[in-house]
């Protein structure tokens, strides 16, 4: 018998800022979802926020709209990664970061970055599993 190919699905939410680049919103590959990063773009406008606090809020959101379209939640969530533009504002992303992921949290990296898609203090990307 042969094997069992499972095709890759692509998700576009139309809840999440549209991509700044030639990639998908996610791909859920057998189960597995991999989000891409999120800006703390405002999906209507297109608008970035001044503050890193504003910025990281909105990334956030934005992901959770991103794991909305593919029957997702944040508590799906098994790993992220924050970029930052600035580790000084360490403390203060972990705070607001804290309210998306209150039990359990996922298992996490944070990077300073050089720099980021545009001109960005905060991005974060992650990976859910359908619980």
């Amino acid at each position: 018998m042969g094997e069992m190919v499972m095709k890759n699905q692509t998700i576009l939410a139309k809840d999440a800022p549209a991509a700044v680049g030639p990639y998908s919103h996610a791909v859920l590959a057998d189960g597995v979802l991999y989000l891409s990063g999120q800006l703390g773009l405002d999906p209507a406008t297109g608008v970035l926020p001044e503050t890193v606090g504003e910025q990281a809020e909105q990334s956030l959101k934005n992901l959770g709209a991103v794991l909305r379209a593919a029957g997702m939640d944040y508590c799906d969530v098994v790993k992220t990664t924050v970029f930052l533009a600035d580790m000084k504002d360490f403390a203060e992303i972990n705070e607001i970061y804290a309210r998306y992921f209150q039990q359990d949290p996922p298992a996490r990296s944070c990077v300073q970055a050089a720099a980021l898609p545009k001109g960005a203090l905060f991005e974060a990307e992650a990976i859910a599993v359908k619980k």
